[in-house]
């Protein structure tokens, strides 16, 4: 992204969405709620494919939490402090960003609408914003890299239990363009999923998030046939070596010394893992609870935010850039967590569910409102910048 003005986006979204419904008579295809954009998805939704991107673990507490838990935190607008060009731009190792939003890794956006992560990505890149793309895509992460264009993409690293097929992921994500590698560091294990269990439904055995798999070389070689030709074979190859419970922050170390993209380590919320994150060579760290998605009753990210920023602050590590995700619904979520010490927000399930609606040009809609919202209440708190949101913003609610 060039050094451009921040882009109005909230004057443009209402002035285009006012002007539409009083002069055509239309309205918003894509529900500005969250609550009803989850409800249109369900409605054009598969059961058992609702059921796997809007389930968490157990009892889905941390879910729930993750959301409400913003609650804590209450913004103190300021008056009067000139809010008429609000700068929401953002450097990330040397990459500049018009706003400090990311689409988070979501794999299998097949089972949701035939855009999959094509349609994701191309919708990112019209924005100017950073799409993570997954391991656990449908389409190989080369097809992704080419579908954003000019634009950065970031590639997410789900470790395998074969350290060659992680390796030959790293080495296809650098020849693709990738410009960071995100490292999910909190998936050992699939969790209990208590709706996908009721489904008895895990897409990857039906062939859908095992693009970047079966078109690897490693993998190949390890399956002995062309998974094309023996799709059940690859299928339960993969099974075998997805994920990693062995791994340690030796594993890191290992990482570190075989790619020279920055490393950021996804799904910290113990404050002492992101500092060991951090000796071990990642270059920064995503503080998340995978949306919820693998340790139910689990501290909300967002409580979680300030002790990994502080504790790194006291250990040296103050300029060290923390991500946030997990529950980011609104534009006001986004500016707390920015004000708490974020320097960047991943977006999630709202931007899936605009895919499940309305394939690329929903997930364009659904950030374009997240995007707007965000601005009005930059502009609505008196913050002209996101360079100078801090804690003196907030009050904490008892």
């Amino acid at each position: 992204m060039s050094d451009e003005q921040t882009p109005p986006y909230g004057r443009e979204r209402l002035v285009e969405v006012y002007t539409q419904g009083m002069l055509a008579d239309t309205t918003p295809s894509i529900p500005p709620r969250f609550e009803d954009l989850e409800a249109a998805a369900r409605e054009v939704l598969e059961s058992d494919a609702y059921a796997y991107v809007a389930g968490s673990a157990g009892a889905e507490r941390t879910d729930r939490e993750n959301q409400t838990a913003f609650s804590k935190w209450r913004l103190v607008p300021r008056m009067l402090q000139g809010v008429d060009n609000r700068d929401l731009s953002v450097t990330l190792f040397g990459e500049r960003y018009p706003a400090p939003i990311a689409l988070a890794p979501i794999g299998v956006q097949s089972i949701l609408h035939e855009d999959g992560e094509l349609g994701s990505a191309r919708a990112a890149a019209d924005l100017g914003l950073p799409f993570v793309q997954s391991s656990a895509s449908t389409e190989p992460l080369e097809s992704v890299a080419e579908a954003s264009g000019d634009e950065p993409a970031w590639f997410q690293l789900y470790w395998s239990s074969n350290r060659d097929l992680t390796r030959s992921f790293v080495e296809r994500a650098e020849q693709a363009g990738y410009e960071a590698l995100v490292v999910t560091v909190d998936t050992p294990v699939i969790s209990w999923r208590e709706r996908d269990i009721e489904q008895a439904y895990l897409p990857f055995l039906d062939g859908e998030g095992v693009g970047n798999y079966f078109t690897d070389p490693v993998f190949r070689d390890l399956v002995g046939a062309p998974p094309e030709e023996n799709q059940d074979a690859a299928v339960m190859q993969f099974v075998d070596v997805f994920g990693d419970a062995s791994l340690t922050w030796a594993d890191l170390e290992w990482l570190r010394g075989v790619t020279d993209l920055p490393i950021l380590v996804k799904g910290i919320v113990h404050p002492d893992d992101a500092r060991r994150a951090l000796e071990s060579g990642a270059d920064g760290v995503i503080v998340s609870t995978h949306g919820g998605r693998q340790v139910d009753n689990a501290l909300p990210a967002i409580e979680a935010l300030p002790r990994v920023v502080d504790h790194l602050e006291s250990e040296g590590y103050g300029d060290t850039p923390v991500l946030f995700d997990s529950g980011i619904r609104r534009g006001a979520d986004a500016v707390v967590a920015l004000a708490l010490g974020a320097e960047m927000v991943l977006l999630g399930r709202p931007y899936v569910y605009g895919l499940a609606i309305d394939g690329e040009d929903g997930v364009r809609e659904v950030c374009r409102n997240l995007l707007a919202d965000f601005d009005l209440t930059m502009g609505l708190s008196g913050q002209a910048s996101v360079a100078d949101l801090d804690r003196s913003l907030l009050v904490e609610s008892h």
